[in-house]
C-alpha cells in the first residue's frame, strides 16, 4: 500500500532524477510552483495532505514516465519493501573487460556487492558514480541501480557503453536510427553525440542513492 510519505518521496525522487527541485517540477507540469512544497504536505491542523491524481498525471506526462515508474520511485513496485543484493562496480572501472557480457548484463568476477531496493529485474546491477558530469543529479560516490530490461525513453538517465569501452552516465536526449544524442547535466561538460554503431548498449537508471 502506498503511504502518504511514499507518494511525496516519489515526487521528490522523480524531481531529482529529472534534474528539478520539487517546485521546479511543479512549474514544469503547469502547476502552481508551491504545489509540492514541504509546507503543502500537511494541512494547518497537521493532517496529511495528498497530491491530487491530476497533478501526478501532469507530472508523468511532462516527464514521459508511466504510473508504474512512479510506483517504483515510491518504493512500491515489484518486490516493494524488500532489499536485494546487487553486484557493484565503480563507473570508471566498468569499461574494463570482464564485467559485462555483450548485452550489458553483469558477468565475470571483480564485482563487490551492495544492498538496494528490489527493482524487479534479475539482471539489474549497481554502479558507483565517478566524475561530476551529471552533478547535481548524480555526484561522485552516489550509487545508481541500472536495469537492462527496462525500456529506455527520451529524458531517461542512462548508463551507456561505447565500442571504445567507455562507460558513462548521461541523459538520453534523442535516439534515431543513425545517432544517439546524450546530455551532461553539468554545463561544464560536453553533450556527446554518437553514431548508433558506436554504442554497445544503453541501460536505464531506475534508482539512485540520496
Amino acid at each position: 500500500m502506498l503511504r502518504h510519505k511514499d507518494i511525496w518521496n516519489a515526487i521528490d525522487k522523480l524531481a531529482k532524477a529529472k534534474g528539478y527541485s520539487a517546485s521546479g517540477l511543479a512549474r514544469r507540469a503547469g502547476l502552481d510552483p508551491t504545489s509540492f512544497n514541504k509546507s503543502k504536505r500537511v494541512n494547518p491542523q497537521g493532517k496529511p495532505r495528498w497530491p491530487t491524481t491530476e497533478s501526478i498525471a501532469k507530472v508523468l506526462e511532462v516527464t514521459d514516465l508511466t504510473l508504474s515508474d512512479f510506483v517504483t520511485f515510491a518504493g512500491a513496485g515489484a518486490g516493494a519493501g524488500k532489499a536485494k543484493r546487487y553486484p557493484l562496480v565503480g563507473l570508471a572501472k566498468a569499461g574494463d573487460g570482464g564485467y559485462f557480457d555483450d548485452s550489458g548484463f553483469p558477468t565475470g568476477t571483480g564485482w563487490a556487492e551492495i544492498d538496494g531496493p528490489d527493482v524487479g529485474d534479475d539482471g539489474a546491477y549497481a554502479l558507483e558514480i565517478t566524475g561530476d558530469s551529471m552533478a547535481p543529479v548524480f555526484r561522485p560516490g552516489d550509487i545508481v541501480i541500472v536495469s537492462p530490461s527496462s525500456q529506455v525513453k527520451r529524458g531517461d538517465r542512462v548508463i551507456v557503453k561505447t565500442t571504445e569501452d567507455e562507460v558513462m552516465a548521461k541523459e538520453l536526449i534523442r535516439h534515431t536510427k543513425r545517432e544517439i544524442e546524450l546530455k551532461s547535466v553539468n554545463d561544464d561538460h560536453p553533450d556527446p553525440i554518437f553514431r548508433v554503431s558506436e554504442i554497445r548498449w544503453m541501460h536505464r537508471i531506475v534508482w539512485a542513492s540520496q
